[in-house]
């Protein structure tokens, strides 16, 4: 075999079901702390897993509903930039908006822990959905959001550009650290952002960082495509990710990018056990935390989908998707899952709650990389964003059994053979603005 999974994994202490953090061995009472982040990178570093991911929505009010999941307590900058003295080689990946960041502290930032990481940083770009109340503003539209984003990438591309990877010098004879005439300023000016000038910071060994995407709908693909490095999707079926990861080839293609230099990678909620059965009982496990009528009243509020009158047990009838908020992608999920696989709306509000509408594998370590390695070779995926659903039992149980079977079969690596995120992925640098 000539390459390998690529292997990210989402970095949430309280686990990635949503119920997960009440149960009796999570680290609850310590979540926002930096010791539960440590604990984890560590293991999955140990791993030899490509990156970690911090996720992040800037809107506060979920912790008021106990919900510790989308209301995560971490804010990326900061635990990324404490995670980078602790680790070595793993990739840091967060989550920043472009709605409501400007690309010159973004840019200054990212840079920043690029360099102080050697090489490892990476940037999950979001638009943001929410939050406008935290800034005392109005949410732009959707498209418009769009645009913006659009030309904070822009921007921040060519600040990372702007010093070339010869311009730090260090002449103690001259008195010149840098060589001026290698920092090339940037005069960026487009319909919402106008940035001039260049960073005080030096290039990072990686170029810039690695640039992750997650948005499915019709406009997040234009965007990912022109701009991703990395993407993050939520597929319900093996089928439906041929079928992305084909078209979103094509969409790279026809935007003139090599289709091989961005890295898709659905999530997988793996359940992994020493037996069939007690991989059944982890998943089972939260099931006395669900509150279904509170889980019905979540789905309705987050899709404008009327789940009112309908039996658990049956599926939510298709019609009822007509009201679907055509703005999310998750959306869209829960309705195939419905049309295409019969989910009743009991599996579909437990999915929901434990996996976020994606893929959740249920087994010993052999079934569920038989899965993995299923999707891999039938081109439905470069890899699997691995959302530990259980900390700290599925945490060890993707590292312990997991990872290790993945890689007794040839499909992942044994060691780290490169320094910094690009090389982990096999992505090519992005050129300074003297090798353009």
């Amino acid at each position: 075999m000539s390459k390998h999974l690529v292997l990210s994994a989402f970095l949430m202490p309280g686990g990635y079901d949503q119920r997960a953090w009440r149960h009796a061995g999570s680290p609850a009472e310590d979540l926002g702390k930096l010791s539960p982040l440590e604990v984890i990178a560590q293991k999955y570093e140990a791993a030899k897993l490509d990156s970690i991911f911090i996720a992040d929505v800037i809107s506060a009010s979920y912790i008021l509903d106990g919900d510790v999941f989308m209301g995560n307590p971490y804010e990326p900058a900061s635990a990324m930039g404490a995670l980078a003295s602790s680790t070595d080689r793993i990739g840091l990946i967060g989550t920043f908006s472009t709605t409501w960041n400007h690309p010159f502290t973004l840019a200054r930032q990212l840079q920043a822990l690029d360099v102080l990481s050697d090489g490892r940083a990476g940037w999950n770009i979001v638009t943001s959905s929410r939050a406008e109340e935290n800034y005392g503003s109005v949410l732009p539209p959707k498209e418009e959001r769009y645009r913006r984003a659009a030309e904070v990438v822009e921007a921040m591309r060519q600040l990372w550009a702007a010093w070339s990877d010869k311009a730090v010098i260090a002449d103690r004879e001259s008195g010149n650290w840098v060589d001026p005439a290698l920092i090339r300023p940037i005069d960026f000016e487009g319909e919402f952002v106008k940035v001039q000038g260049f960073l005080n910071q030096r290039r990072s060994p990686q170029g810039h960082p690695v640039l992750a995407q997650a948005g499915q709908s019709p406009d997040g693909v234009r965007f990912g495509s022109a701009v991703a490095d990395l993407i993050y999707t939520a597929q319900p079926s093996r089928e439906h990710a041929i079928d992305f990861r084909m078209k979103y080839r094509e969409a790279l293609s026809s935007v003139g990018r090599n289709p091989d230099h961005v890295k898709i990678t659905p999530g997988l909620v793996p359940y992994v056990a020493e037996t069939e059965t007690e991989a059944q009982e982890l998943f089972r496990a939260m099931d006395r935390f669900t509150d279904f009528e509170a889980a019905k009243a979540k789905f309705t509020a987050e899709y404008r989908v009327d789940l009112s009158g309908l039996d658990l047990d049956e599926p939510i009838p298709l019609e009822r998707f007509d009201t679907l908020d055509m703005t999310s992608s998750r959306g869209g999920t829960y309705r195939e899952m419905t049309e295409g696989n019969g989910f009743t709306l009991r599996q579909i509000l437990v999915n929901a709650s434990s996996s976020s509408g994606h893929l959740v594998a249920v087994g010993t370590a052999s079934q569920v990389a038989d899965t993995m390695i299923d999707w891999f070779e039938s081109d439905a995926c470069d890899g699997f964003s691995l959302n530990a659903p259980l900390v700290p039992e599925t945490v060890d149980s993707i590292c312990e059994l997991l990872v290790p079977e993945l890689r007794s079969r040839g499909y992942f690596r044994e060691e780290y053979t490169g320094t910094t995120l690009r090389d982990h992925l096999g992505l090519p640098i992005p050129p300074a603005w003297d090798e353009q």
